[in-house]
């Protein structure tokens, strides 16, 4: 990667002093020097790949939505007897999904390019090296800054498994680059990266088998709604091997143990190793320039400083939510103290969602954690099989569950499973976050007929009598 400016702006003299100096122009990085800009300060963002955007734009959140949402059209189209659709000769091009893919990804470069020029950003293109407060090198020039934001992002991890550098393991970022579709795909990891990629797989047409430790899917989602997502994939097509220990991949696919200690082999032509991330804090300088870092997270505090004065930290690099919203929102609570305007961050209402199909998503509590808390709670459940568009959409199952606080009646927690869930979890983020209470939620009017009602028809059971 060139360490020359780019051509968005001239480079920088070092004689001159930014107020703010960012590193990274991913959903933390450039949300800073976007928020940075409108508010006056002098701002350089800093970036060693070609476009701006980071993971999410270029390698995660939005071109493996592009993905899914071509998989699950031509899915319903070639599932659609039941709505008395038929359709001869379908076709999933999966060349025109690159196609479209580049084009969403083409448009959101020039969106963000455009707001950093509409905000007076210096966009420099190079490999940044942290010198100490207030110093950041990019090849031989030295910026300036009283304030340095770090926000590096991170990268696909890679566990110590024999065989992961194989001509046929992929990684998430790398398959995105694929150029056809595999036969049969093994997923080595059923968290939320790896689920989405199955489903969009198994939408297209492929056979695909999840290879995953735990005894569920989904990680840290709640357990009812991981079940309902594993029932509606297998009902795809999507084998799951729960409990297993994967022992090392080679060219017949992945090798594994089952719960009982027996050897099994998943076979595949293509392997996608999706087994979380890794912070970016390697390669910056950070440990010679002696900023503390937590198991590779740079340790920051709720309004992102980090220990040396005038460095910060957003994202990635220094959140235990590894989230593009949550990396946004952390980006803002550092512009907005260095602004002086009072900020810090929160963390009891992060909406979490998987864009499979179904969709899930979840903010607050779930009953675990609440338990582990020794919070009481009272759980109301709603299927949206009781719902009259959700009947009227789809044939499979759903669920919204409610946790509100036994005594004060706040709500604490929603989880849904179904429906455009990603979409109707916001309204329950604000709930959390302002701390409403379920009899104030239940005087709420909620349009009829939608899906986003079920939610009130939870709620309802739990107000007070």
């Amino acid at each position: 990667m060139s360490n020359s400016a780019s051509s968005l702006q001239p480079p920088a003299s070092s004689q001159q002093v930014y107020d703010l100096l960012v590193i990274g122009a991913g959903p933390a990085g450039y949300v800073a020097a976007e928020r940075a800009g409108e508010s006056k300060l002098k701002t350089l963002l800093i970036e060693r790949e070609e476009h701006l955007g980071g993971v999410c734009l270029n390698w995660g959140c939005i071109p493996t939505k592009t993905w899914l949402a071509c998989s699950k059209l031509f899915y319903q189209a070639s599932h659609g007897a039941a709505f008395g659709v038929s359709a001869q000769n379908i076709a999933l091009d999966f060349a025109k999904v690159q196609e479209r893919k580049a084009k969403v990804q083409g448009q959101l470069r020039q969106g963000i390019k455009g707001l950093m020029r509409k905000f007076g950003v210096t966009v420099v293109q190079g490999t940044a090296k942290l010198l100490g407060p207030g110093k950041v090198a990019v090849g031989d020039t030295v910026y300036q800054a009283t304030n340095v934001l770090i926000a590096s992002g991170s990268r696909p991890a890679k566990p110590p498994i024999p065989g992961l550098d194989g001509p046929n393991v992929v990684d998430s970022s790398g398959i995105l680059s694929l150029t056809a579709l595999p036969k049969k795909l093994a997923v080595i990891g059923g968290g939320v990266i790896g689920v989405e990629f199955a489903c969009f797989f198994a939408q297209a047409g492929v056979a695909v088998e999840v290879v995953e430790l735990m005894p569920e899917i989904g990680g840290a989602i709640d357990p009812d709604c991981a079940k309902i997502l594993r029932d509606e994939l297998t009902a795809k097509g999507v084998s799951f091997r729960l409990g297993h220990k994967v022992q090392k991949v080679d060219a017949a696919g992945v090798h594994a143990l089952d719960p009982a200690g027996q050897a099994v082999v998943v076979a595949a032509d293509l392997v996608l190793c999706s087994v979380g991330r890794t912070p970016n804090t390697d390669n910056l300088g950070l440990e010679q320039a002696g900023v503390d870092l937590d198991r590779r997270l740079i340790r920051v505090d709720d309004q992102g400083r980090t220990n040396l004065p005038g460095v910060w930290a957003a994202g990635d690099c220094c959140s235990r939510i590894m989230l593009a919203h949550v990396a946004s929102r952390q980006a803002e609570v550092v512009v907005n103290t260095i602004a002086g305007r009072k900020d810090r961050m929160r963390w009891k209402a992060v909406p979490g969602v998987v864009y499979s199909s179904p969709e899930i998503a979840g903010v607050g509590l779930t009953e675990a954690q609440a338990k582990a808390e020794g919070i009481p709670v009272t759980v109301a459940k709603w299927p949206l099989q009781a719902n009259g568009r959700f009947i009227a959409e789809n044939d499979g199952k759903g669920l919204v569950k409610v946790l509100v606080h036994a005594t004060d009646r706040r709500v604490l927690g929603v989880h849904i499973a179904g429906g455009a869930a990603g979409e109707m979890i916001a309204g329950a983020a604000t709930a959390i976050e302002a701390e409403l209470r379920i009899d104030e939620l239940a005087e709420v009017i909620w349009p009829h007929p939608t899906v986003s009602e079920a939610q009130k028809d939870a709620m309802w059971g739990l107000r007070p009598h």
